[in-house]
């Protein structure tokens, strides 16, 4: 994707700073100790970032600050919405599971689509982190970074809440369902 696509109408980042703000203050359970002042400056200098975060809000991922790297002084996002992102749902692990399918391709995977929206997938212990913060894929699942041994063999892995208990479950990285998606995350 051309970098000159990533960029938001002066418009269209007032929309997202306020959606991120108004989730932020709902939210302060999510990030005790941080000030919505601080994000909010690191986002105006960053606005390839803040297009990142709209393409997230609007895939339906209701993006939030999870935590602070004091190491890298960056602010860290999640995919914060009740279940998997509805616009991120019914594809595949990656592009090579995409053309493996002969038949019934799903329209993208999850790792070609992170990449077009300059996010990275959440590994499995980012996913266990955001499920400390809430009860999250009640109903659907995600997909998330599958280990290089795994993928190689042909597989992929998926995480879901169910019995108010975190799984982590195994399929064929070609496979796509309805209620599969994913998350991502976004360091700023």
């Amino acid at each position: 994707m051309k970098i000159e696509k990533r960029k938001l109408s002066s418009e269209q980042c007032e929309e997202i700073l306020g959606i991120l703000k108004a989730r932020f203050e709902k939210n302060m359970n999510r990030h005790i100790g941080l000030e919505w002042a601080k994000v909010q400056a690191k986002l105006e200098k960053n606005t390839e970032k803040l297009w990142s975060l709209n393409e997230m809000e609007t895939t339906g991922g209701e993006p939030d600050v999870i935590t602070h790297d004091t190491k890298t002084d960056e602010f860290i996002f999640y995919d914060c919405s009740a279940e998997s992102p509805k616009g991120r749902r019914s594809i595949c692990y990656d592009r090579e599971a995409l053309e493996s399918r002969k038949e019934h391709k799903p329209k993208n995977s999850a790792l070609n689509m992170a990449a077009e929206m300059g996010i990275e997938i959440l590994t499995e212990e980012q996913y266990r982190e955001l499920q400390q913060l809430g009860n999250f894929d009640t109903k659907t699942s995600s997909w998330v970074k599958t280990p290089a041994n795994i993928r190689k063999l042909g597989g992929a892995i998926f995480c879901d809440r169910r019995y108010d208990t975190v799984f982590v479950y195994h399929n064929g990285a070609e496979s796509y369902y309805a209620a599969r998606g994913f998350r991502g995350s976004l360091r700023i």
